[in-house]
């Protein structure tokens, strides 16, 4: 993988950069916000890392100019030590696909960068069109649509409404959703949530039918508003 890493912090860049360089990996680094914007738009990447806090400009900031005015969609991992779940959401609703808190195990970071990686990458599905009442997935081109609505997921929040697609109208547990986006590399407890709740902002927030569910102690259901709770 080509990683860019953007953290203000230099003795944990220097020992993300050696530990991603011994791992095989092209590795360029920023120091600040700035300049990591500048490389992330001119350079392609497979994944970038990226810090909250940094100079000239913060992780939410860059993130969103990335996605919005550069319209670049390499997956980020955002490592900071802010651990609250309003700042997972923060981080996630700017267009990160995946959220670390520090400290951090290098192992980890490598192994989160891999999965983004590979999930992006991976389009070799058995189904071509998923649908759902008005909500139709195309996991050849892993577009989404609601409507006539087209939606922009990051790949977290796209494989979890993938895997609920494909088990709709049934429940969905925590733990099955939590294997199938990350394996055995598990989330802290405030991962998932923060990633439903960028998922409902996509697909019911801005729709009068709601479809996402949360069945609390049970998991997770996409079905229509229709069918009676369970």
């Amino acid at each position: 993988m080509r990683v860019l890493i953007i953290e203000d912090n230099k003795d944990l860049a220097s020992n993300m950069f050696d530990f991603l360089e011994a791992k095989g990996h092209v590795v360029d680094a920023a120091g600040d916000g700035i300049t990591g914007l500048h490389l992330a738009l001119v350079n392609d990447y497979d994944a970038i890392v990226l810090d909250l806090m940094l100079p000239g400009m913060d992780g939410i900031t860059l993130c969103r100019k990335l996605r919005e005015e550069g319209g670049k969609h390499t997956p980020v991992l955002m490592i900071t030590a802010r651990d609250s779940l309003d700042d997972k959401i923060a981080g996630l609703e700017a267009g990160a696909d995946d959220y670390l808190v520090k400290p951090a195990e290098l192992r980890e970071v490598e192994l989160r960068l891999r999965v983004l990686f590979r999930r992006v990458g991976d389009q070799t599905v058995q189904q071509k069109k998923m649908e759902v009442e008005d909500i139709v997935l195309d996991t050849l081109t892993c577009s989404v649509r609601r409507g006539d609505k087209p939606i922009e997921l990051p790949p977290i929040p796209y494989k979890i409404l993938k895997l609920l697609m494909s088990r709709s109208p049934n429940v969905v547990n925590r733990e099955e959703i939590e294997q199938a986006v990350w394996g055995e590399s598990r989330p802290d407890s405030d991962s998932l949530r923060a990633h439903m709740h960028l998922l409902r902002d996509f697909i019911d927030k801005p729709f009068q039918r709601k479809l996402l569910r949360t069945l609390r102690g049970f998991g997770y259901q996409l079905v229509s508003p229709d069918v009676p709770d369970q």
